[in-house]
């Protein structure tokens, strides 16, 4: 099977991301979630065999890795700027461990669930299911989905 464009997956996704009310929530929520994912990935305990060998290793490195993979499939200029966001993201959740008294995976999981809770109140003012009901992998479309956006509007091509 083909894989789909980068358009075609836009197109796709913003079929049920019309409403601006929708469209703004999104701009919010999405980055919070894609934020929070790797926080609670980086919280997965990493085996001490494994720290001994690879003491900078923690699980959202090999998950950003496919993450990007599929960024790079999709579109090489875009593939760059998800790969900023997603260091910036691990940047953050690096610095969320290092500065608040509360674990990683606790802050995440309450904005993770508040995000999710946006986004489907956007959905419902949308009228639409989100995307990701239709195709899971809907879920990496989100932030290039944003992301092209930003590109038209400075005129960039991805």
């Amino acid at each position: 099977m083909p894989q789909k464009s980068a358009d075609q997956w836009f197109a796709e996704y913003g079929e049920s991301h019309q409403n601006d009310t929708n469209e703004l929530i999104h701009w919010v929520c999405v980055p919070v979630i894609f934020f929070c994912v790797v926080g609670l990935i980086w919280s997965i305990p990493v085996p001490a065999g494994l720290t001994a060998i690879a003491p900078w290793f923690d699980w959202s490195l090999p998950v950003m890795l496919f993450a990007y993979v599929f960024y790079v499939r999709l579109s090489l200029p875009l593939s760059m700027s998800l790969l900023a966001f997603m260091l910036l993201c691990r940047a953050g959740v690096l610095a969320l461990a290092l500065h608040t008294p509360w674990a990683v995976w606790q802050t995440c999981l309450v904005l993770f669930a508040l995000a999710w809770i946006g986004q489907f109140i956007g959905h419902k003012i949308e009228g639409k299911k989100p995307s990701f009901f239709k195709d899971v992998q809907f879920l990496l479309i989100g932030p290039a989905w944003l992301l092209s956006l930003v590109y038209r509007k400075l005129g960039l091509r991805y």
